[in-house]
């Protein structure tokens, strides 16, 4: 443990890489599998399964942030030399996460008729397979909740070669078990099965691995002193939570109001550039996911000397890394849409292109102060920003939109 107690740049470093190595994986997986996937399935079922998956996300919000409260407060034991205390913060973690996992289970199946046969406009001869998918994917919520702890734990450790040994092949495997249900003429409850039972395997590649470099994590027993945990951790989750539910709002309202305010082309022009533009995102969350444990473990050893010492210099190599390749998107705006898209979206886009790559940088730079803040225990500012922000942005953004249309989105989003 004292290698990882020991904060050093070049295990940051290291770490940043194999994240950063990890998303490259992934998204070229994705780019090379989901055209065929879409073939395969078909439009309409292939918009079905990602309507699943973006549900799905949304009822991670039931982890109650339990997974990211595991990785600070394990990191923070570690940074004051309590080890001890680490087997009865993780199986408390754990515990809560089954019961929650199973709360939220109930109340995706619950809500499944209702989500299926009144909000979303699924075609009638596809209901009765959108309910059974959403059933299967409730049973996996548990699953996933308890190995975000013990990944959360992974991490906490400084062994990202090991979070990213299971997480990398666990999500290739995503992309090829659906092809391979299609290649079975399964439909998509069978394929959400396959990938539900992959699931098992990630969670016990990540018991197995914990329980290999931490051995002194079976060393348990049930105390009532244990249960002074729970508000610890709920208090950490609870404001953890209440970010990761305005965040995606903050993140998606732009294209609904494009949507609702001008027209869905509209909708495409924007998007284009704006998913080409966060791609670069991979770029300092590769990094905040290696910095906020060691913040964690850094403001555990009182250590504020260096914890201020690898914010400054992660703020300075994405500025000028980042900026460097913002600077020339925005030079190139035109060129590079009309050779991507077309002329069309050239013309109606690139203004676009220039500000969002603009909004990236400054997002890019404020993860830094949102993963330090989270670090030193203090996710309840972050969360009161996030609250504060939203009713804001959203005037902004309702009224850009309808002076400068998507150009105006665009610079509420900045702004």
């Amino acid at each position: 443990m004292n290698k990882t107690a020991q904060i050093r740049g070049s295990l940051l470093s290291r770490n940043t890489l194999l994240n950063f190595i990890g998303q490259a994986v992934h998204m070229l997986a994705s780019i090379i599998t989901i055209p065929f996937i879409v073939r395969g399935l078909g439009i309409e079922r292939f918009g079905l399964l990602s309507l699943v998956w973006v549900i799905f996300g949304y009822f991670a919000i039931f982890d109650l942030g339990i997974g990211r409260a595991t990785t600070k407060f394990v990191a923070e034991a570690l940074g004051k030399g309590e080890e001890n205390e680490i087997p009865h913060l993780v199986w408390i973690a754990v515990t809560i996460q089954v019961i929650l996992g199973i709360v939220g289970a109930l109340a995706l199946i619950g809500i499944t008729p209702l989500l299926v046969e009144r909000i979303l406009k699924i075609p009638s001869d596809l209901i009765g397979e959108a309910k059974a998918t959403f059933y299967v994917l409730a049973l996996s919520l548990p699953v996933v909740f308890i190995s975000g702890s013990f990944r959360g734990l992974l991490e906490a450790v400084q062994r990202f070669d090991l979070v990213n040994a299971v997480t990398v092949p666990a999500s290739v495997l995503n992309y090829i078990l659906t092809l391979i249900g299609i290649g079975l003429s399964l439909k998509l409850p069978g394929i959400v099965a396959l990938i539900l039972f992959s699931r098992f395997g990630v969670l016990a590649a990540f018991v197995m691995l914990n329980l290999r470099i931490m051995p002194w994590l079976r060393k348990y027993s049930v105390s009532f002193s244990l249960f002074s945990l729970f508000p610890r951790l709920f208090s950490f989750g609870g404001w953890v939570t209440v970010s990761g539910i305005v965040g995606p709002i903050l993140v998606y309202l732009d294209r609904f109001l494009i949507g609702a305010l001008i027209s869905m082309s509209a909708v495409a022009y924007y998007t284009a550039s704006y998913e080409a533009v966060t791609r670069l995102w991979i770029i300092p969350s590769s990094l905040v996911m290696a910095l906020f444990p060691a913040f964690s473990a850094l403001e555990g050893m009182r250590d504020r000397e260096r914890l201020q010492f690898f914010f400054i210099r992660s703020v300075k190599y994405i500025f000028l890394t980042l900026g460097l390749v913002v600077l020339i998107i925005s030079l190139f705006a035109k060129e590079i849409l009309q050779i991507w898209l077309g002329v069309d979206f050239a013309m109606k886009s690139e203004a676009v292109l220039q500000i969002l790559a603009l909004a990236v940088l400054i997002n890019s730079l404020a993860h830094f102060p949102f993963a330090l803040l989270q670090g030193i225990g203090r996710p309840d500012l972050l969360a009161k920003f996030h609250l504060l922000e939203l009713p804001i942005y959203v005037g902004m953004a309702g009224g850009l939109v309808k002076v400068w249309g998507i150009t105006g989105a665009a610079l509420a989003w900045t702004l």
